[in-house]
Protein backbone atom coordinates (compact mmCIF):
# COMPACT_ATOMS: atom_id res chain seq x y z
CA UNK A 1 0.00 0.00 0.00
CA UNK A 2 1.66 3.57 -0.78
CA UNK A 3 0.31 7.15 0.09
CA UNK A 4 -1.61 8.51 -2.98
CA UNK A 5 -3.18 11.31 -0.97
CA UNK A 6 -1.28 13.67 1.75
CA UNK A 7 -2.04 17.63 2.59
CA UNK A 8 1.30 19.07 3.88
CA UNK A 9 0.30 22.12 5.85
CA UNK A 10 3.28 24.61 6.61
CA UNK A 11 3.81 28.84 7.47
CA UNK A 12 6.56 30.55 4.82
CA UNK A 13 8.36 32.40 7.93
CA UNK A 14 12.03 31.84 6.77
CA UNK A 15 12.44 28.87 4.31
CA UNK A 16 12.85 25.58 6.41
CA UNK A 17 9.53 24.85 7.18
CA UNK A 18 8.35 25.38 3.48
CA UNK A 19 11.58 23.39 2.61
CA UNK A 20 10.76 20.54 5.23
CA UNK A 21 7.13 20.57 3.70
CA UNK A 22 8.58 20.00 0.12
CA UNK A 23 11.11 17.52 1.27
CA UNK A 24 7.92 15.13 2.39
CA UNK A 25 6.02 15.73 -0.58
CA UNK A 26 9.24 15.28 -3.19
CA UNK A 27 9.81 12.14 -1.32
CA UNK A 28 5.97 10.37 -1.38
CA UNK A 29 5.91 11.25 -5.17
CA UNK A 30 8.92 9.29 -5.93
CA UNK A 31 7.39 6.67 -4.30
CA UNK A 32 3.96 7.26 -6.02
CA UNK A 33 4.08 9.77 -9.00
CA UNK A 34 0.47 10.06 -9.10
CA UNK A 35 0.09 11.11 -5.62
CA UNK A 36 -1.51 14.10 -4.85
CA UNK A 37 0.65 15.77 -2.37
CA UNK A 38 -0.72 19.41 -1.46
CA UNK A 39 1.98 21.90 0.24
CA UNK A 40 -0.24 24.99 1.69
CA UNK A 41 0.89 27.73 2.93
CA UNK A 42 -1.59 27.37 5.73
CA UNK A 43 -2.31 31.23 6.55
CA UNK A 44 -1.80 32.77 3.14
CA UNK A 45 -4.21 30.26 1.89
CA UNK A 46 -6.45 30.79 5.01
CA UNK A 47 -6.40 34.19 5.79
CA UNK A 48 -4.24 36.84 4.53
CA UNK A 49 -4.98 39.16 7.41
CA UNK A 50 -3.38 36.50 9.85
CA UNK A 51 -0.42 36.24 7.60
CA UNK A 52 -0.21 40.12 7.85
CA UNK A 53 -0.04 40.73 11.13
CA UNK A 54 0.64 37.39 12.79
CA UNK A 55 3.68 36.92 10.33
CA UNK A 56 4.92 40.45 9.60
CA UNK A 57 4.59 41.39 13.37
CA UNK A 58 6.92 37.47 14.32
CA UNK A 59 9.53 37.92 11.50
CA UNK A 60 9.76 42.23 12.47
CA UNK A 61 10.37 40.95 16.17
CA UNK A 62 12.58 38.66 14.91
CA UNK A 63 14.57 41.31 12.88
CA UNK A 64 14.20 44.80 15.13
CA UNK A 65 14.52 42.43 18.58
CA UNK A 66 15.97 39.66 18.83
CA UNK A 67 16.16 39.66 22.67
CA UNK A 68 12.42 40.23 22.76
CA UNK A 69 11.78 37.42 20.80
CA UNK A 70 14.10 34.87 22.63
CA UNK A 71 12.35 36.06 26.18
CA UNK A 72 8.57 35.63 24.22
CA UNK A 73 9.98 32.20 23.16
CA UNK A 74 11.92 30.85 26.58
CA UNK A 75 8.34 32.21 28.82
CA UNK A 76 5.94 29.88 26.64
CA UNK A 77 8.63 27.00 26.90
CA UNK A 78 7.75 27.54 31.00
CA UNK A 79 4.20 27.16 30.58
CA UNK A 80 2.36 23.65 30.66
CA UNK A 81 2.79 22.63 27.31
CA UNK A 82 -0.57 21.39 26.73
CA UNK A 83 -2.26 23.92 28.59
CA UNK A 84 -0.49 26.91 28.64
CA UNK A 85 -2.55 30.61 28.59
CA UNK A 86 -0.36 32.25 25.97
CA UNK A 87 -0.37 28.93 23.79
CA UNK A 88 -4.60 29.14 24.45
CA UNK A 89 -5.15 32.40 23.80
CA UNK A 90 -3.24 32.48 20.37
CA UNK A 91 -4.84 29.30 19.02
CA UNK A 92 -8.13 30.62 20.06
CA UNK A 93 -7.55 33.67 17.44
CA UNK A 94 -6.15 31.39 14.93
CA UNK A 95 -8.89 29.05 14.93
CA UNK A 96 -11.60 31.46 14.80
CA UNK A 97 -9.88 33.42 11.56
CA UNK A 98 -8.10 30.60 9.43
CA UNK A 99 -10.42 27.12 10.67
CA UNK A 100 -13.26 28.25 9.11
CA UNK A 101 -11.28 28.35 5.10
CA UNK A 102 -9.34 25.32 6.19
CA UNK A 103 -12.40 22.81 6.98
CA UNK A 104 -13.43 23.32 3.63
CA UNK A 105 -10.42 22.64 2.19
CA UNK A 106 -9.68 19.32 4.13
CA UNK A 107 -13.35 18.57 3.43
CA UNK A 108 -12.77 18.74 -0.31
CA UNK A 109 -9.52 17.12 -0.38
CA UNK A 110 -10.70 14.19 2.02
CA UNK A 111 -6.16 13.66 2.59
CA UNK A 112 -5.18 9.94 4.34
CA UNK A 113 -3.18 12.14 6.23
CA UNK A 114 -2.09 15.79 7.28
CA UNK A 115 1.28 16.56 7.72
CA UNK A 116 2.21 20.16 10.08
CA UNK A 117 5.84 21.21 9.32
CA UNK A 118 5.04 24.41 11.63
CA UNK A 119 3.20 24.34 14.70
CA UNK A 120 1.05 26.81 13.89
CA UNK A 121 -1.59 24.54 11.83
CA UNK A 122 -1.31 22.26 14.42
CA UNK A 123 -3.86 24.15 16.94
CA UNK A 124 -6.33 24.72 14.14
CA UNK A 125 -5.97 21.25 13.16
CA UNK A 126 -6.11 20.01 17.12
CA UNK A 127 -8.89 22.28 17.29
CA UNK A 128 -11.03 20.68 14.04
CA UNK A 129 -10.21 16.94 15.56
CA UNK A 130 -11.95 18.13 18.97
CA UNK A 131 -14.97 19.20 17.32
CA UNK A 132 -14.96 15.43 14.62
CA UNK A 133 -14.02 17.26 11.29
CA UNK A 134 -10.66 15.96 11.19
CA UNK A 135 -10.82 12.46 11.53
CA UNK A 136 -6.81 11.42 9.11
CA UNK A 137 -3.88 11.15 11.44
CA UNK A 138 -2.65 14.52 12.16
CA UNK A 139 1.48 14.33 12.24
CA UNK A 140 3.88 17.04 13.09
CA UNK A 141 6.93 17.29 11.49
CA UNK A 142 9.44 19.62 14.07
CA UNK A 143 12.10 21.41 12.34
CA UNK A 144 14.24 22.50 14.97
CA UNK A 145 16.67 20.16 17.31
CA UNK A 146 14.33 21.12 20.57
CA UNK A 147 10.70 20.47 21.14
CA UNK A 148 8.58 23.65 22.00
CA UNK A 149 5.14 23.52 23.93
CA UNK A 150 3.83 25.39 20.80
CA UNK A 151 4.27 22.06 18.85
CA UNK A 152 2.44 20.04 21.01
CA UNK A 153 -1.20 18.81 21.30
CA UNK A 154 -2.99 15.50 22.59
CA UNK A 155 -4.47 15.30 19.28
CA UNK A 156 -1.89 14.87 17.62
CA UNK A 157 -1.29 11.33 16.41
CA UNK A 158 2.83 11.37 15.46
CA UNK A 159 5.73 13.96 15.89
CA UNK A 160 8.60 13.37 13.37
CA UNK A 161 11.75 14.78 15.56
CA UNK A 162 15.10 15.42 14.53
CA UNK A 163 17.20 13.07 17.01
CA UNK A 164 16.65 10.17 19.68
CA UNK A 165 18.08 12.38 22.21
CA UNK A 166 14.60 14.77 22.01
CA UNK A 167 12.17 11.79 22.91
CA UNK A 168 12.98 12.14 26.78
CA UNK A 169 11.69 15.88 26.31
CA UNK A 170 8.18 14.55 25.28
CA UNK A 171 8.06 12.22 28.08
CA UNK A 172 8.59 14.76 30.29
CA UNK A 173 6.08 17.00 28.90
CA UNK A 174 3.86 13.73 29.25
CA UNK A 175 3.13 12.66 25.98
CA UNK A 176 3.40 8.93 24.54
CA UNK A 177 6.76 7.83 23.79
CA UNK A 178 5.14 5.83 21.60
CA UNK A 179 3.75 8.86 19.24
CA UNK A 180 7.71 9.56 18.72
CA UNK A 181 9.63 8.98 15.92
CA UNK A 182 13.02 10.08 15.52
CA UNK A 183 13.38 10.58 11.81
CA UNK A 184 15.25 13.59 11.34
CA UNK A 185 13.94 16.93 10.50
CA UNK A 186 12.84 16.35 6.74
CA UNK A 187 15.30 17.63 4.16
CA UNK A 188 15.62 17.31 0.48
CA UNK A 189 15.70 13.31 -0.74
CA UNK A 190 18.65 14.26 -2.76
CA UNK A 191 21.10 14.36 0.24
CA UNK A 192 20.48 10.48 0.53
CA UNK A 193 22.21 10.40 -3.13
CA UNK A 194 25.98 9.06 -2.64
CA UNK A 195 28.35 11.20 -4.00
CA UNK A 196 31.48 11.87 -5.52
CA UNK A 197 33.47 14.17 -3.58
CA UNK A 198 36.60 15.02 -5.68
CA UNK A 199 34.27 15.24 -8.50
CA UNK A 200 32.14 17.86 -6.87
CA UNK A 201 34.78 19.86 -5.97
CA UNK A 202 36.54 20.00 -9.60
CA UNK A 203 32.76 20.72 -10.57
CA UNK A 204 32.49 23.80 -8.03
CA UNK A 205 35.50 25.02 -8.94
CA UNK A 206 37.20 24.56 -6.04
CA UNK A 207 40.96 23.70 -5.77
CA UNK A 208 41.56 20.02 -4.81
CA UNK A 209 44.51 20.86 -2.06
CA UNK A 210 42.80 23.57 -0.03
CA UNK A 211 40.03 22.36 3.17
CA UNK A 212 36.76 24.62 1.32
CA UNK A 213 34.92 26.15 4.21
CA UNK A 214 31.25 27.31 3.39
CA UNK A 215 30.27 30.22 4.82
CA UNK A 216 25.75 30.61 4.32
CA UNK A 217 23.05 32.71 6.24
CA UNK A 218 19.85 30.85 5.09
CA UNK A 219 18.22 31.13 1.75
CA UNK A 220 17.87 35.25 2.56
CA UNK A 221 21.38 35.73 3.36
CA UNK A 222 21.10 36.92 6.33
CA UNK A 223 23.64 37.63 8.83
CA UNK A 224 27.18 39.68 8.59
CA UNK A 225 28.16 37.33 6.17
CA UNK A 226 30.39 40.13 4.59
CA UNK A 227 31.96 40.73 7.59
CA UNK A 228 32.79 36.84 8.22
CA UNK A 229 34.48 36.67 4.96
CA UNK A 230 36.98 39.99 5.87
CA UNK A 231 38.09 38.60 8.66
CA UNK A 232 38.55 35.16 7.62
CA UNK A 233 40.73 36.25 4.52
CA UNK A 234 42.47 39.19 6.76
CA UNK A 235 44.26 36.27 8.43
CA UNK A 236 45.17 34.11 5.11
CA UNK A 237 44.23 31.32 6.49
CA UNK A 238 45.06 28.05 4.55
CA UNK A 239 42.00 27.35 2.86
CA UNK A 240 39.65 28.24 0.70
CA UNK A 241 35.83 30.17 0.98
CA UNK A 242 32.58 29.27 -0.14
CA UNK A 243 30.41 32.18 0.25
CA UNK A 244 26.56 31.52 -0.28
CA UNK A 245 24.63 34.60 -0.32
CA UNK A 246 20.98 33.56 -1.08
CA UNK A 247 18.67 35.71 -2.35
CA UNK A 248 20.70 38.69 -1.39
CA UNK A 249 21.75 39.83 -4.45
CA UNK A 250 23.41 43.45 -2.51
CA UNK A 251 25.50 41.23 -0.74
CA UNK A 252 26.79 39.31 -3.46
CA UNK A 253 27.61 42.03 -5.85
CA UNK A 254 29.39 43.40 -3.24
CA UNK A 255 31.38 40.14 -2.07
CA UNK A 256 31.81 39.80 -6.06
CA UNK A 257 33.70 43.03 -6.46
CA UNK A 258 36.06 42.49 -3.43
CA UNK A 259 36.96 38.93 -4.12
CA UNK A 260 39.37 39.61 -6.38
CA UNK A 261 40.70 41.84 -3.85
CA UNK A 262 41.82 39.42 -1.19
CA UNK A 263 44.33 37.12 0.12
CA UNK A 264 41.79 34.43 0.45
CA UNK A 265 40.45 32.81 -2.70
CA UNK A 266 36.72 33.81 -2.18
CA UNK A 267 33.98 31.43 -4.14
CA UNK A 268 30.47 34.22 -4.26
CA UNK A 269 27.29 31.90 -5.13
CA UNK A 270 23.31 33.40 -4.86
CA UNK A 271 20.95 31.49 -4.21
CA UNK A 272 21.21 27.40 -5.05
CA UNK A 273 18.60 24.68 -5.61
CA UNK A 274 21.85 22.27 -5.04
CA UNK A 275 23.28 22.60 -1.69
CA UNK A 276 23.35 19.34 -1.00
CA UNK A 277 26.22 19.28 -3.61
CA UNK A 278 28.12 22.16 -2.20
CA UNK A 279 27.55 20.65 1.17
CA UNK A 280 29.08 17.29 0.29
CA UNK A 281 32.11 19.37 -1.25
CA UNK A 282 33.25 21.20 1.73
CA UNK A 283 34.83 20.72 4.60
CA UNK A 284 33.35 22.86 7.46
CA UNK A 285 30.47 25.01 7.69
CA UNK A 286 30.21 28.93 9.26
CA UNK A 287 26.36 30.07 9.65
CA UNK A 288 23.37 30.19 11.39
CA UNK A 289 21.27 27.40 13.14
CA UNK A 290 18.37 27.04 11.29
CA UNK A 291 16.68 23.84 11.81
CA UNK A 292 16.95 22.89 7.97
CA UNK A 293 20.16 24.32 7.07
CA UNK A 294 21.86 22.34 10.15
CA UNK A 295 19.94 19.20 9.37
CA UNK A 296 21.84 19.28 5.91
CA UNK A 297 24.78 20.12 7.35
CA UNK A 298 25.20 17.19 10.09
CA UNK A 299 23.55 14.93 7.17
CA UNK A 300 26.74 15.85 4.70
CA UNK A 301 29.22 15.39 7.81
CA UNK A 302 29.85 19.06 7.74
CA UNK A 303 31.05 20.31 11.51
CA UNK A 304 29.66 23.86 11.93
CA UNK A 305 30.63 26.98 13.46
CA UNK A 306 27.60 28.65 14.22
CA UNK A 307 27.57 32.31 14.30
CA UNK A 308 25.01 34.80 16.39
CA UNK A 309 22.33 32.44 16.61
CA UNK A 310 19.01 34.22 16.91
CA UNK A 311 17.34 33.86 20.83
CA UNK A 312 15.13 30.97 21.10
CA UNK A 313 15.18 28.09 18.42
CA UNK A 314 18.13 28.64 17.25
CA UNK A 315 20.00 28.78 20.29
CA UNK A 316 18.53 25.88 21.49
CA UNK A 317 19.59 23.92 18.25
CA UNK A 318 23.10 25.49 18.66
CA UNK A 319 23.08 24.08 22.18
CA UNK A 320 22.01 20.75 21.23
CA UNK A 321 24.76 20.83 18.08
CA UNK A 322 27.35 22.11 20.48
CA UNK A 323 26.44 18.98 23.42
CA UNK A 324 26.71 16.34 20.76
CA UNK A 325 29.90 17.53 19.49
CA UNK A 326 29.29 18.23 16.01
CA UNK A 327 29.44 22.08 16.21
CA UNK A 328 30.83 25.03 18.23
CA UNK A 329 29.23 28.40 19.03
CA UNK A 330 31.38 31.27 18.04
CA UNK A 331 31.60 34.39 19.97
CA UNK A 332 32.74 37.35 18.24
CA UNK A 333 35.19 38.09 15.19
CA UNK A 334 38.29 36.73 17.30
CA UNK A 335 36.62 33.35 18.47
CA UNK A 336 35.68 32.96 14.95
CA UNK A 337 39.20 33.01 13.42
CA UNK A 338 40.73 30.90 16.01
CA UNK A 339 38.04 28.05 16.24
CA UNK A 340 38.66 28.58 12.09
CA UNK A 341 42.56 27.89 12.82
CA UNK A 342 41.94 25.15 15.60
CA UNK A 343 39.51 23.39 13.13
CA UNK A 344 42.54 23.37 10.36
CA UNK A 345 45.30 22.85 12.15
CA UNK A 346 44.48 19.75 14.46
CA UNK A 347 43.20 16.76 12.45
CA UNK A 348 42.08 15.07 15.43
CA UNK A 349 39.38 17.60 15.97
CA UNK A 350 38.49 17.45 12.66
CA UNK A 351 37.95 13.63 12.76
CA UNK A 352 35.62 14.31 16.01
CA UNK A 353 33.44 16.71 14.74
CA UNK A 354 32.82 15.24 11.36
CA UNK A 355 32.29 12.01 13.52
CA UNK A 356 29.87 13.48 15.88
CA UNK A 357 28.19 15.13 12.48
CA UNK A 358 27.59 12.07 10.82
CA UNK A 359 26.18 10.49 14.48
CA UNK A 360 23.24 12.56 13.85
CA UNK A 361 22.80 13.69 10.33
CA UNK A 362 19.97 11.65 8.57
CA UNK A 363 20.35 11.66 4.90
CA UNK A 364 17.31 9.58 4.67
CA UNK A 365 15.16 12.11 6.98
CA UNK A 366 12.30 12.96 4.24
CA UNK A 367 12.14 8.19 3.51
CA UNK A 368 12.14 7.72 6.95
CA UNK A 369 9.30 10.47 7.65
CA UNK A 370 7.25 8.79 4.58
CA UNK A 371 7.82 5.92 6.37
CA UNK A 372 6.47 6.39 9.56
CA UNK A 373 3.00 8.23 7.48
CA UNK A 374 2.72 5.19 6.04
CA UNK A 375 3.16 3.29 9.18
CA UNK A 376 0.29 5.48 10.81
CA UNK A 377 -2.07 5.62 7.78
CA UNK A 378 -1.54 1.82 7.04
CA UNK A 379 -1.29 0.65 10.62
CA UNK A 380 1.87 -2.03 9.37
Amino acid sequence: MILNKVLVLSVSAGEGHMRAAAAIKEEIRQRNPAAEVTVLDTFRYASPLIEKVVLGTYMEIIKMSPVIYGYLYRQAEKEKPLSGFAKQEFNRVLNRLAAPKLISFIEQMQPQAVVCTHPFPLGILSHLRTKGKCNMPIIAAITDFTVHPFWLFREVDCYLVAAPQLIKSFIDYGIDAAKVKATGIPIDPRFAVPKDRNLLRQQWGLAAHLPAILIMGGGLGMGPLAEVVKELAAVRLPCQLVVVCGRNETLRSKLLKAAPGLPTKVHVWGYLNNIHDLMAACDLMIGKAGGLTSSEAMASNLPMLITDPIPGQEERNAEFLESVGAARLVRGYHDLVRQVQNYLNHPAVQRAMIEAAGSIGCPRSAAAAADAIEELVFHK
